[in-house]
């Protein structure tokens, strides 16, 4: 995993200052996205390597009909030429995150036991928007093994507030 990234930052960087110095920041995420999700299904991953397929036929796998931005295109060839068309989850998850740094987004999941409603949602966007003086962009999950409670995955940050955690914590001193 780790050399896949090491691997894919160079193509990610390269793609995000492309994009961003033609103004299509947001047109290369949802392309990088398409062919990410292309190339990630098994099907197509299979003939991604095959000897027999010329890059165009390629191509037409990995770009959204009707696309025809030629710089995203010559960046898709350039990736299939070098053998790298296996590494876009890591360089569309890397292109995203370099996104969210120049838009000054905060992309963090918040993880509950039970589903958060509206109120809650924006109490906690706030709170990280104050945090990291940032939008915040929040996906939400639910799990219900934390009994209660929530965990909010910010990137670097954890803030674990979760009754599960809580009740392990409890038990070890306990024990002790």
């Amino acid at each position: 995993m780790s050399q896949a990234l090491t691997l894919a930052r160079p193509y990610a960087r390269a793609a995000f200052s492309l994009a961003r110095d033609h103004g299509r920041l947001s047109q290369w995420a949802s392309l990088l996205g398409f062919s990410h999700q292309m190339a990630a299904d098994p099907r197509v991953g299979a003939l991604l390597g095959h000897p027999s397929l010329v890059t165009k036929q390629v191509l037409d796998l990995l770009l959204p009909p009707g696309e025809s931005d030629p710089n995203f295109r010559q960046y898709l060839t350039l990736l299939a030429e070098n053998g790298r068309l296996r590494l876009l989850p890591e360089i569309h998850a890397l292109f995203e995150q370099l996104r969210a740094d120049e838009e000054r987004v905060l992309r963090a999941t918040v993880t509950s036991a039970t589903e958060l409603d509206e109120s809650e949602v924006a109490r906690i966007t706030e709170s990280l928007k104050k945090r990291f003086g940032r939008e915040v962009a929040l996906t939400r999950e639910v799990d219900p093994e934390l009994l209660g409670g929530a965990v909010i995955d910010a990137g670097d940050v954890v803030i674990d507030g979760s009754l599960r955690t809580k009740l392990s914590r409890l038990q070890s001193a306990l024990a002790h």
